[in-house]
């Protein structure tokens, strides 16, 4: 997949935090820019986690609704409705820290099923949020191949939430929730026809038999107001399984709720 251009609206300050237990917490921003043809990419690319575009006219097909209609009220969380804001915020959030695991760090990082299999369009989906894969080598296991399993929280309105706790806190239940996390991957990809993609998750089902190293994460996605007010310093990952593999991730930019909106508006509208 080519590099999205919105990443680039990504940056890294340089700044670093540290936690109450010791551990480094990145600090990156997101600042975008009213570049119409980088957000219409980027609203397409947002847009085709939930529905691929060349299935849009047949999923519509049926419903009387115009393909934007159809987004808006059958297949995108709702813009007012509890808890649809809310959803929109963490699945904003999921798939920008997707986009950072995936075309910064470099990982394979499917996630696109997590939201076009998604029954209920007012309800999450279970499962660890974001899982990223690497391979030392194209051909053949290593010990050292990764599994990148994280939690992603958003805090885009004002709350009182350490968001980055919550993370944290959720990627301590990943050791429980990473073999159904795969296997329903796997699943998907399967039924989809995708046998290859299927076979890159199958190799990190046997950890005994097929070694590798798992990594977590823990990220939140904060409006830079929510930002000044919490004290990341706080998060404590005491506890955590794989303490000594676990990397802390705060984004930070202005007026996100804001943004989410019109992402998802302009998602629907360009369809």
């Amino acid at each position: 997949m080519a590099i999205p251009p919105h990443i680039n609206w990504l940056k890294d300050t340089g700044e670093r935090r540290l936690s109450a237990c010791g551990r480094e917490i990145e600090i990156w921003k997101f600042n975008p820019e009213g570049d119409e043809a980088i957000l219409s990419e980027w609203a397409t690319h947002f847009r085709q986690h939930y529905c691929v575009d060349s299935d849009l006219a047949a999923m519509a097909a049926g419903t009387g609704k115009s393909h934007a209609d159809f987004l808006q009220t059958i297949l995108f969380p709702d813009a007012k409705t509890s808890p649809g804001p809310s959803l929109r915020s963490g699945d904003f959030g999921e798939i920008l820290v997707a986009d950072f695991i995936q075309f910064i760090l470099g990982y394979w990082c499917p996630r696109q099923l997590r939201y076009q299999d998604r029954w209920n369009r007012q309800g999450s989906t279970q499962g660890s949020d974001i899982v990223g894969i690497r391979y030392v080598h194209p051909q053949g296991d290593h010990a050292n191949d990764e599994l990148f399993v994280v939690e992603s929280k958003s805090g885009l309105s004002a709350t009182d939430k350490n968001r980055l706790q919550d993370a944290v806190t959720d990627s301590m239940k990943d050791h429980l929730r990473e073999a159904m996390t795969l296997n329903a991957m796997k699943q998907r990809l399967l039924v989809r026809g995708q046998a290859v993609e299927a076979s890159w998750i199958q190799r990190f089902q046997n950890e005994s038999d097929r070694p590798f190293k798992r990594v977590n994460g823990a990220a939140a996605v904060l409006d830079v107001d929510v930002y000044a007010t919490t004290n990341l310093e706080e998060t404590n990952t005491t506890g955590h399984q794989n303490e000594d593999n676990l990397r802390l991730l705060v984004i930070r930019g202005p007026s996100l709720m804001k943004l989410v909106h019109a992402l998802y508006e302009r998602a629907a509208n360009e369809a």
